[in-house]
């Protein structure tokens, strides 16, 4: 049987609008709980889906680019401030983090926002493709596609998916970390010290490189990578609407 698969959401509320990035190889719903916390208080929350994800076949991801992911992300602002939003803050999940992190960058009519377990830095380790071939099993396993055909994509997932991560890394390191001084809005990190995907120092890496302007910095000791749903979110959520109530005058 084949699952349903996560949609976009676009929680109509309040006048001041807040954008919640996904992760890399997730969807929405890594967003969705904080997304409905800042809508009863009062936030009108747009978490956009990036292309390729949440599919039942995990080709579509990586058929994708950077930049394709970059132009989703401009979309997402886009589509707000056609809504008539002027006051909008972007947060990003990992993956969603470098690209919220990219527009804080290039659009200083946004608010503020941050990240949650971004790797804006290379740090010592990085288990994000073992995730996506656990994933890609799990996925592929409640598909329509034959046991052959299951086989022989799994076969090429760990090589597309190397490329695509270096791609990822270039994107970063070329479009993003080397922009960081251009960061004019107050800047929220949040970081699970137990991340079993990435190094979580990368977190306090980001936090030292961005000397000219105040950073709201969350170290949750005892998280694992996505703060957004594990035993951090209530904190976080609790954390993600104080910072709001001081960028929100």
């Amino acid at each position: 049987m084949m699952l349903k698969q996560p949609e976009p959401f676009y929680f109509e509320h309040g006048e001041r609008a807040v954008i919640l990035l996904h992760a890399y190889a997730g969807s929405a719903n890594d967003v969705r709980m904080l997304g409905r916390t800042l809508e009863r208080s009062d936030y009108t929350v747009y978490g956009p889906q990036f292309s390729g994800h949440a599919t039942n076949d995990p080709r579509d991801i990586l058929a994708q680019t950077p930049d394709q992911w970059w132009q989703d992300t401009q979309q997402a602002i886009s589509f707000l401030r056609q809504k008539g939003y002027t006051e909008i803050s972007i947060f990003g999940l990992s993956l969603g983090g470098i690209f919220a992190t990219a527009a804080l960058e290039r659009d200083p009519q946004l608010l503020g926002g941050g990240t949650f377990s971004s790797p804006l830095f290379a740090g010592n380790r990085s288990d994000v493709a073992e995730m996506f071939i656990t994933l890609s099993h799990h996925q592929l396993a409640h598909s329509q596609f034959s046991l052959a055909e299951r086989e022989q994509i799994l076969a090429v997932l760990p090589e597309l998916v190397q490329q695509q991560l270096q791609a990822v890394n270039t994107f970063t390191e070329q479009e993003v970390t080397t922009k960081l001084a251009n960061v004019t809005q107050p800047f929220f990190i949040g970081q699970g010290g137990q991340d079993e995907l990435i190094d979580p120092n990368v977190a306090r890496r980001l936090q030292a490189a961005l000397t000219q302007v105040p950073v709201d910095f969350h170290w949750y000791a005892d998280a694992g990578h996505v703060i957004t749903v594990n035993n951090a979110h209530h904190q976080l959520e609790q954390d993600v609407l104080t910072y709001l109530k001081s960028i929100y005058k």
